[in-house]
């Protein structure tokens, strides 16, 4: 049994450091060196996850690729076990631009799946979701005919989150996603006020709306709105790629625990600002606060 199970979001992130977001006019600049590491959602949510104690297992699909070597050794590093399909379409990637104050812009490139059936059958997915504590879902193409099977095996008491990035509500990729989940994150840069109005159209699920430095809004789904302040960062911000991946996990972890859910939600708030002061996922021991 593990506590968590992070269904995909597996990839590579080129991280570059520019001088100022927008970039500057200009036919080339000269940055710092140009970093390639394990990245993308799945792995963000797993790998904080894991730095907060849990125990986590990831499911997905990876290149037959130096970019999926980087990404396998990376979770061996941390201990995450892996079930593993081979992509021909290679492992998925990120290049992140990353300001002097950490803030970044990230250009996503989702390697489709190109095979015809799923890369792995109902029956194996429902097996790892009855044998884990929390499930998590990343919003990739190759989930989206497995959802039904994915939600059935959920055992009593199970909960699946999901978190929707930066949504505008109408979107109907996301829709299936949100359908099937009890805890729905969402950023919420392309919201404005329509925040509320999509926490009450997925009631009675759980919604969290996330504003970066700004905190975040809480909606369990019963009417009401429970704001999140912001957690002051323990150090200087150098990154804040995946600190909406390390809110996630925090979450998770909390409700694990048994916190409430606004409890556990400051607590998932220190956890991010925690995360922005590190480079990278692979968060060294202590970085992360357990307690």
């Amino acid at each position: 049994m593990v506590d968590l199970l992070v269904i995909g979001g597996l990839g590579v992130d080129v991280r570059v450091r520019v001088p100022a977001l927008p970039l500057p006019d200009a036919d080339s600049h000269t940055v710092e060196p140009i970093e390639l590491r394990i990245g993308n959602t799945g792995a963000g949510v797993a790998l904080a996850g894991r730095a907060l104690g849990l125990r986590v297992r990831v499911v997905d699909t990876l290149g037959a690729d130096p970019a999926g070597d980087l990404v396998r050794a990376a979770l061996t590093r941390a201990g995450v076990p892996a079930v593993l399909a081979e992509d021909r379409a290679g492992t998925r990637r990120s290049v992140n631009l990353v300001d002097p104050g950490g803030r970044r812009t990230s250009l996503y490139d989702p390697r489709p799946w190109q095979g015809h059936d799923p890369p792995f059958p109902p029956t194996e997915l429902a097996a790892l979701v009855r044998d884990a504590r929390h499930v998590h879902l990343s919003i990739m193409d190759w989930t989206v005919p497995l959802l039904p099977a994915v939600r059935a095996a959920l055992p009593a008491g199970v909960a699946l989150s999901t978190d929707l990035h930066d949504w505008d509500g109408a979107n109907p990729y996301h829709r299936p996603f949100a359908e099937v989940a009890d805890l729905v994150l969402v950023s919420g840069v392309r919201l404005a006020h329509q925040a509320a109005p999509l926490a009450g159209a997925l009631a009675p699920r759980t919604v969290v709306v996330t504003r970066g430095a700004e905190g975040a809004a809480l909606y369990p789904g019963d009417g009401t709105a429970v704001p999140v302040p912001p957690a002051t960062p323990p150090g200087p911000v150098v990154d804040s790629n995946g600190a909406g991946d390390a809110f996630a996990a925090g979450l998770i972890a909390g409700r694990l625990r048994g916190r409430p859910l606004a409890e556990s939600a400051r607590y998932a708030a220190r956890v991010a600002a925690a995360a922005c002061t590190h480079d990278g996922m692979e968060y060294p021991p202590g970085l992360l606060p357990t307690e």
